[in-house]
Formats: C-alpha cells, sequence, structure tokens
C-alpha cells in the first residue's frame, strides 16, 4: 500500500488523505457493529463499541485471507459525533493496538441513529487483499 499525504492538504490525524492499493483482490467488508457472537450489543460507551466493532471487522477481513494492512478505505457511521470525538484519543489507542499506526482512507459520518438502537458506532470497510 502506498499512502499518499500531500503537503497542500491538512496533515491528516486518523486517517490518510489517499491509499493507491496494489494489484490484488478487493474485499468488500460489511459494516460491523459492536456485537459478540450470540447477537448481543456489547460494551456501554463508545470506545468499547468501537474496539467490539473494528475487531468484527477484523474477523471478518482475517476469514476472507486479508490483515489490517491490506485495509484501503473505512467509514465509521458515529451515533453521538461529541463523544466520539471527546474520546478520539481513547479510539485511536484501540486503532493503534488492533491495527498499528498505519490508517487507510477513512470518513466519520454522524448518523441518527443504526440499524440496532443500542449501537453507538458502526465500522464498514475495504481492502485489497493480496
Amino acid at each position: 500500500m502506498k499512502r499518499v499525504n500531500p503537503p497542500e492538504l491538512a496533515r491528516p490525524s486518523g486517517f490518510s488523505h489517499v491509499v493507491v492499493a496494489p494489484t490484488g483482490r478487493t474485499a468488500y467488508l460489511a459494516g460491523q457493529t459492536a456485537l459478540n457472537a450470540d447477537g448481543q450489543i456489547v460494551g456501554t460507551d463508545i470506545v468499547e463499541q468501537f474496539e467490539q466493532a473494528l475487531s468484527n471487522l477484523l474477523t471478518a477481513l482475517r476469514a476472507a485471507g486479508g490483515e489490517p494492512e491490506h485495509l484501503t478505505s473505512m467509514t465509521v457511521y458515529i451515533v453521538d459525533m461529541a463523544a466520539y470525538r471527546d474520546r478520539a484519543r481513547d479510539i485511536g489507542a484501540v486503532w493503534q493496538r488492533l491495527v498499528g499506526r498505519d490508517y487507510p482512507a477513512m470518513a466519520g459520518i454522524g448518523v441518527a441513529r443504526l440499524w440496532d438502537e443500542a449501537a453507538l458506532v458502526e465500522v464498514q470497510g475495504v481492502a485489497v487483499l493480496p
């Protein structure tokens, strides 16, 4: 992967402006919330739910033959943007622990609610598999 962050744009924090993927197979990862294996939302706050949702996305990615470094793009759907921004440092620590220091191209989108009313965050992604 080649991450491109032009100096003419604001320095990215928690995302890359552009990710150029090598030739490979593209995997489209469905949105994941903080569902556990029993189909119940777990976690009482945005950080706990983000960790479970990201873990679910990475489990799906690995099942397809990919690893976190293969993520090219992610969208984070956020019910409470103020809570997400307030806990951005903690969310970033979860990202670094589970994925590392490289970021895909990302967007954070505020939404009124998600499919499961108890869900606070949902992550969806695209990866290019080797």
